[in-house]
Order: structure tokens, then C-alpha cells, then sequence
């Protein structure tokens, strides 16, 4: 605990609240590394010292950057964290939106009740596709592909909960290829991409063009280029690097933790 605390204490005051408000400890670890993500994120790319860095969130949840100048105008980035993965993902130009998913289902529930629950966020096509999928344990996989872009799509946005989900209908081959029909309309300006981690977990990441951003996130960058030509963006191949909270934490703050790290296993002996 004594280790948590000091890597706490890296981030702001302000973000501690956001991370003591968790009961279970699974959860807090989770908010904090997710913090700590964004304020390493733009201290790599932009260079402000963590101590200068105030990351604000839009009233639907958005984060974004409130401070520095920013070299790149549309700026932005998204976390999310399922199971035993947090991650973030950032872009100079467009939109981003990131969304991981654990493949498992809650306690005390077959997976095809689970799935049920959410029927009416899903396309008649989309719910014929999972329904129909080679097995159950397909179903339930497919389920949640489609549901992390969704939420990946929503996240890119920050349109939060109110997005009703129902309205987007995702096409693929085989899981490639992704495009989006949103109220029936074939959307060409929106990129879709999933990544597994592991055989238990998946990331969809959602890019698209800063016009279609919420109005709060509008708001928040008067700079933002809402003009953007984004028929050259891709992704890279791997695009996610698997970092430990020792390499996020700032060099000068290592050796305390080192040090720290030391004491504590010197106790336990």
C-alpha cells in the first residue's frame, strides 16, 4: 500500500478524489494507472512537467488537455481499462476513441442472459450475426467486438451515455475492414480497428473527423481544425506498447521508488 500511495502522490491533488472514491482496490489501482497514462502521455509528447499538466473532462467525460501550448491542434486522447489491461490512445488529427474488453460475464448469469440484457442497443443485422455465430462462446465474443466499437466510436465523440448505440450498425469481413452505417447512412470518414492483447482481451480504437465532435468537446479547443482530411489515416500494425508503472513513472521520482521498493521488501524479510 505504501508503494500505491507514493505513486499517487505523483499525480495532482486533484486527481486523488477520482481514484479514493473506488471501494475496492482492484478499481483504484485501475483509475490510477489510468491517470497516470494521460499525464505521462502528454509529458512525452508535449513535454509539460507533470506538475504543469491540468487534464479536465468534459460534463459527459471526455478528457482533454486545459493547459500548455499545444503543437498539435486536434490533440485529444481516450483511456479505458477491462479486466487486466488500462490503456490510452492518442492522435495529432483525428478524433480518438478507445474501448478494451475482458471476454467474461458477470457472476450468476449464463452468457446468453448476459447478452440478452443489451439486445435493444444492437441492429437487427448486428443481433442476427451474434445470435447466429458458430457457438455460444462466439456469440458471446462477437457481442462484445461489436459492443467496444460502439463504445469506442461514442468515446471518440465524447457524446457519453446519451449516444443511443442502436443508431450504429458496424460492417466487417471477418473482423477487418470495419465501417460504420450511422441512422442507416454509410459513414466514409470513420476508421475502425481491433487488437487483441491476449485470448481474454480486445481493444477497438475508433478514429474519426474532429467536426463530428460533441459540442462540449468542441468548446473546450478553439483551435480545433474541424477541417482536417483524414483519407490518408491509418493505424500502425502494432500500435500498443506494453508498459509497467516503473516505466510511466518520471525518472526523477525512479530512485525514491527504488528506494522505497527496498524498505519494503526489507520488512517482509
Amino acid at each position: 500500500m505504501d508503494e500505491f500511495l507514493f505513486f499517487v502522490s505523483l499525480l495532482p491533488q486533484r486527481e486523488h478524489s477520482a481514484i479514493s472514491r473506488f471501494i475496492k482496490f482492484e478499481d483504484r489501482k485501475r483509475a490510477f494507472v489510468s491517470r497516470l497514462l494521460q499525464y505521462s502521455l502528454v509529458h512525452e509528447v508535449l513535454g509539460i512537467h507533470f506538475d504543469k499538466i491540468i487534464i479536465d473532462r468534459t460534463i459527459e467525460g471526455k478528457p482533454y488537455l486545459k493547459n500548455g501550448e499545444n503543437t498539435f491542434r486536434n490533440f485529444n486522447f481516450n483511456t479505458s481499462h477491462h479486466g487486466n489491461y488500462v490503456g490510452i490512445a492518442s492522435e495529432p488529427v483525428c478524433l480518438v476513441g478507445l474501448d478494451i474488453i475482458s471476454l467474461h460475464i458477470p457472476l450468476h448469469e449464463t452468457a446468453l442472459e448476459f447478452i440478452k440484457n443489451f439486445s435493444s442497443y444492437f441492429t437487427n443485422l448486428e443481433w442476427e450475426k451474434i445470435m447466429n455465430a458458430n457457438s455460444l462462446d462466439d456469440s458471446l465474443a462477437d457481442f462484445l467486438r461489436y459492443w467496444s466499437l460502439k463504445e469506442a466510436f461514442v468515446k471518440a465523440l465524447g457524446a457519453g451515455l446519451g449516444y443511443g448505440l442502436h443508431r450504429l450498425e458496424f460492417h466487417h469481413n471477418n473482423w477487418t475492414n470495419i465501417s460504420v452505417h450511422i441512422d442507416g447512412v454509410k459513414s466514409t470518414e470513420w476508421r475502425f480497428w481491433l487488437f487483441k492483447f491476449d485470448e481474454m482481451h480486445w481493444a477497438a480504437v475508433a478514429k474519426g473527423p474532429p467536426k463530428e465532435a460533441a459540442e462540449s468537446y468542441q468548446k473546450t479547443s478553439p483551435q480545433l481544425d474541424t477541417e482536417e482530411d483524414l483519407s490518408s489515416v491509418e493505424l500502425h500494425e502494432n500500435p500498443f506498447i506494453l508498459l509497467t508503472v516503473e516505466d510511466l513513472t518520471p525518472v526523477p521520482h525512479r530512485e525514491k521508488w527504488f528506494s522505497l521498493r527496498s524498505k519494503n521488501k526489507d520488512m517482509i524479510n
